[in-house]
């Protein structure tokens, strides 16, 4: 059985009312669909901001729970009978030692990397899709995966008692297999790339009346993204950033990152502000970079052939948009090869003390990047998102980060072994000064 009837606990006051079509504007009752029956362009979800601003304040904010459900009214939600397992509010740590390798005055980074349940900022697009799911009465909840979206769905699902079946390419690192796995869901391994798993999914989603997270289930999931721009602004004590860096997928966090400055700009809990947007994307899957760099208004969709496997979608469904946005904020959009993405994840780790995934890595490989061309301000205040935890992608950096000086128990022995690794020390200092 893969629906049910749901009696929400309470009636909630919402704002969201409809689905609007992205492309010919064109309106839809909140059903779990994705695609305009008109021109089948994208949906997303509408929201009454005369509401919104009659309604919230900062102060209601600050006064809700200490997760992203203290942005309920900006959520696509008809009750309040929402799916909480702790997700967001995660750390907006103010930069020093990596601001000062880079020569940046004012960088923060916005740590999803801890995030709850499974460490990546899939939990929040997550626990958004699975609470709007059981609004429509779906018992059956499943995804297309790169890793992060089937760990966090496997999760909520297992927490909110859903029957859960999640699909992810068949080559995935062995920490995102093994982080689905322990939540006991149905695991579809598809011998293919993502986006050939995405096809596959569309028609089990036809076939079987599922409720896919990213597929029908896409406008209310891809909302859950806001809350990343929603907490930085926060965080930054009810202020906008200058400039963001941040991972390109699908582009549909990019552009969600956008509409949340923009609504807390509408409902006057922040002031007016131009932000820069940057997006980062590895060489082997970058086709909105390329789009970017060739001044293009379309993307060709590319084979991934790339050690970022959780941002190599080929086909990027947002990529037309945060193209646009890119664009229109005078932001940039830059590629980096493999290599540098794991001097990213390096450079992370050992100036800040974070453990971040190839995403993660090739977002810092791009900010390093950008500054280096003059394309970032050091006066401006700039966020980097990191979007997941590297111990789950630790095959990346396997071979680059040195081995444990093996030692008897023995002082001397450790005399030896110390003095061997300052000397090491010295001598890679005096290659990154040449």
């Amino acid at each position: 059985m893969s629906q049910a009837t749901i009696t929400p606990k309470t009636q909630a006051s919402t704002a969201f009312t409809k689905l609007k079509c992205k492309e010919c504007g064109a309106e839809y009752e909140p059903k779990a669909m994705h695609v305009c029956e008109e021109c089948f362009g994208p949906l997303e979800v509408k929201y009454d901001y005369s509401i919104l601003k009659s309604n919230v304040t900062r102060q209601s904010i600050e006064a809700g729970p200490k997760s992203i459900w203290r942005y309920r009214s900006f959520l696509p939600l008809a009750t309040d009978n929402y799916i909480d397992v702790g997700t967001g509010m995660t750390p907006l740590v103010k930069s020093t030692r990596l601001a000062r390798r880079l020569g940046l005055k004012n960088l923060y980074i916005k740590n999803d990397a801890v995030n709850m349940p499974t460490l990546s900022f899939k939990d929040r697009v997550v626990s958004v899709a699975l609470s709007r799911a059981r609004e429509l009465g779906f018992s059956t909840v499943s995804c297309a995966s790169t890793g992060n979206l089937a760990n966090s769905t496997a999760a909520i699902a297992a927490h909110a008692g859903l029957d859960c079946c999640v699909f992810i390419p068949a080559d995935l690192e062995a920490g995102k297999v093994m982080g689905t796995l322990i939540y006991n869901p149905t695991l579809m391994a598809v011998k293919g790339n993502y986006d050939q798993v995405n096809r596959l999914c569309c028609e089990v989603a036809n076939s079987h009346g599922w409720g896919f997270v990213n597929i029908n289930l896409r406008p209310y999931y891809s909302e859950g993204s806001k809350t990343l721009g929603f907490e930085v602004a926060e965080q930054l004590g009810w202020q906008l950033p200058d400039h963001i860096v941040a991972p390109l997928a699908s582009g549909s966090l990019y552009t969600k990152i956008y509409k949340g400055f923009q609504e807390f700009i509408k409902v006057g809990l922040v002031e007016d502000k131009s932000v820069r947007f940057s997006g980062a994307q590895a060489e082997g899957c970058s086709p909105i970079a390329q789009a970017f760099k060739e001044g293009r208004d379309f993307i060709t969709p590319v084979k991934p052939n790339t050690i970022a496997k959780s941002i190599a979608i080929g086909n990027p469904a947002d990529g037309i948009y945060a193209l646009e946005i890119a664009q229109k904020t005078n932001g940039n959009i830059e590629s980096v090869t493999d290599a540098e993405v794991i001097e990213g994840m390096k450079l992370l780790a050992e100036t800040e003390g974070i453990f971040t995934e190839t995403a993660g890595g090739t977002t810092i490989a791009v900010l390093k990047k950008l500054v280096e061309a003059g394309k970032i301000d050091p006066d401006e205040t700039t966020v980097a998102y990191i979007t997941g935890n590297g111990l789950k992608t630790q095959e990346a950096v396997q071979g680059y980060v040195g081995q444990p000086f093996v030692i008897e128990p023995k002082l001397d022995n450790f005399e030896k072994a110390y003095e061997r690794a300052n000397t090491l020390e010295r001598l890679e200092w005096q290659q990154v000064l040449v």
